[in-house]
């Protein structure tokens, strides 16, 4: 990969992006939740400032997959033995996705909560 137009760049995003959701078993489950979440807005239509938290809660989730999966696979990449910083890594990046993920939980309280309660 060397530096090449804006075209090539945005290609190579989409197919790290494609990557991600079909060989990741987590951002499977992360998508779905999305299509749950906005499917969920437009059966409460949600107001913009709720849309507008919604899809930041979503992306945030995603973008948090994508940056764990690449640590993960830098670091096979890396060394295939057992390293304590190595496995730091991986732990740290996937504590990430739970931060994420577990914010994404609370935001859905906050945004669904008054529709369905």
């Amino acid at each position: 990969m060397g530096s090449g137009n804006l075209g090539e760049s945005f290609g190579h995003a989409v197919s790290g992006m494609v990557q991600a959701f079909v060989s990741q078993r987590n951002m499977k489950i992360h998508g779905l939740a999305a299509l749950i979440s906005v499917s969920g807005g437009f059966l409460f239509r949600l107001n913009r400032l709720e849309w507008g938290m919604l899809i930041l809660t979503i992306f945030f989730v995603l973008v948090s997959e994508t940056i764990n999966t690449s640590v993960e696979k830098t670091v096979d990449l890396v060394t295939l033995e057992y390293h304590p910083l190595a496995k730091a890594a991986k732990n740290l990046a996937a504590g990430a996705v739970l931060l994420s993920a577990i914010n994404a939980v609370i935001m859905g309280f906050i945004i669904f909560g008054p529709h369905i309660f």
